[in-house]
């Protein structure tokens, strides 16, 4: 007898459709049959990982036959004291998506509502309707998030609120008083998850301290990541910081040894290599100037970004633009799925990839326009 496995499938997931990464170089040498491609399509930092990161994890390699420390005991010490929280307030992840999803699965029964933005990160819907929630999304304005219309359309159905600031993939924020705005309109109930992913790569003076607001509002739970900035995206490390009793729900449902014994060992000594993550920054900053620069020569729109990625406009339909550039080697990643048919985002690289990305998005528009 032959089963019908999708309709067997939960309702929620059903109603999915799979979150597709940006392609890897190796992808797409493979299907073009060429060389030499550079990958400005998942907002990597281009520097790689602190000296310290790689030594630490080379030195964890030893102990690959045991399983890691399910607490996390040493970076829950060295996270506590940099930000000067307790350890009780904090969660870990394989990167800051899985805290996403365990807050989801600790707050949200089916039929409850997540409220989103217009063009925020997919995984928030993803995980959303995974268990069968009411997905409820509020119209973005400038391509940002519009707190007070978020702050307006909570209902008494409402379980959870996502803010990413800087929101991927558009690179828009939100300012202080706003996001403190919102925070006082929200009931209590109502989890409001902070996804700070780029925190570390800002340089405004309105940008809130998401951390410090944790102190505050009970409610917030803010996600932060060492897969960008700290340059650690293969070992998919993160962490949230929480009210305790969050935490502890949260903790209930994590996985057992999440977080494996490597990107542990890595994250650790990430944060305590505070010049290469300044060189990171100085990095992006330069880089960001170089891309904008060159895009205004072409005439090309972008909107403006305080992360480590640009969402560039091109003229008419992103598609033809993005595989050409696919052709010639240089892979960014369109935004249709996102809802942006007409845009392309490229993550700040080298200096050598930033050029290479310029000199072939000019021969793109050169060819299409």
């Amino acid at each position: 007898m032959s089963i019908d496995f999708f309709q067997a499938a939960a309702p929620g997931v059903r109603r999915l459709a799979p979150y597709e990464p940006g392609k890897s170089a190796e992808v797409v040498e493979r299907e073009l049959g060429i060389t030499e491609s550079i990958k400005l399509a998942s907002n990597e930092n281009p520097l790689g990982p602190s000296p310290l990161a790689r030594q630490a994890a080379a030195q964890a390699l030893c102990g690959l036959g045991r399983y890691p420390d399910g607490g996390a005991f040493t970076l829950k010490q060295s996270l506590a004291a940099r930000h000067q929280v307790a350890e009780n307030q904090l969660t870990i992840g394989a990167g800051s998506s899985d805290l996403l999803r365990l807050v989801v699965q600790s707050f949200v029964t089916p039929g409850a509502e997540v409220i989103v933005s217009q063009y925020a990160f997919a995984m928030y819907a993803i995980y959303a309707s995974a268990v069968d929630a009411e997905l409820r999304v509020v119209p973005a304005k400038n391509w940002g998030h519009d707190l007070s219309a978020m702050a307006a359309a909570v209902s008494p159905a409402t379980r959870v609120l996502f803010i990413a600031n800087p929101n991927n993939p558009t690179g828009t924020w939100v300012d202080h008083q706003a996001l403190v705005d919102l925070l006082d309109r929200v009931p209590r109930h109502v989890i409001v998850v902070l996804d700070e992913a780029y925190a570390e790569y800002v340089n405004v003076a309105d940008y809130p301290d998401g951390i410090a607001l944790t102190h505050e509002y009970p409610n917030l739970v803010v996600t932060r990541t060492f897969s960008k900035a700290h340059g650690l995206a293969a070992l998919r490390i993160g962490y949230s910081i929480s009210h305790p009793q969050v935490a502890d729900l949260m903790n209930r449902i994590r996985e057992p040894f999440n977080g494996n014994s490597v990107a542990l060992a890595a994250a650790v000594a990430a944060l305590g290599d505070a010049e290469h993550l300044e060189r990171s920054r100085q990095a992006n900053a330069a880089g960001m100037r170089q891309v904008a620069l060159a895009l205004d020569a072409i005439k090309l729109q972008y909107i403006p970004s305080i992360g480590n990625f640009l969402a560039v406009e091109t003229p008419g339909q992103a598609a033809p633009y993005y595989e050409a550039l696919l052709r010639r080697g240089v892979i960014v990643r369109p935004l249709g799925g996102y809802g942006m048919p007409q845009h392309l985002r490229v993550t700040v690289g080298t200096p050598e990839e930033n050029s290479r990305f310029i000199d072939a998005m000019r021969g793109v528009c050169a060819e299409l326009r």
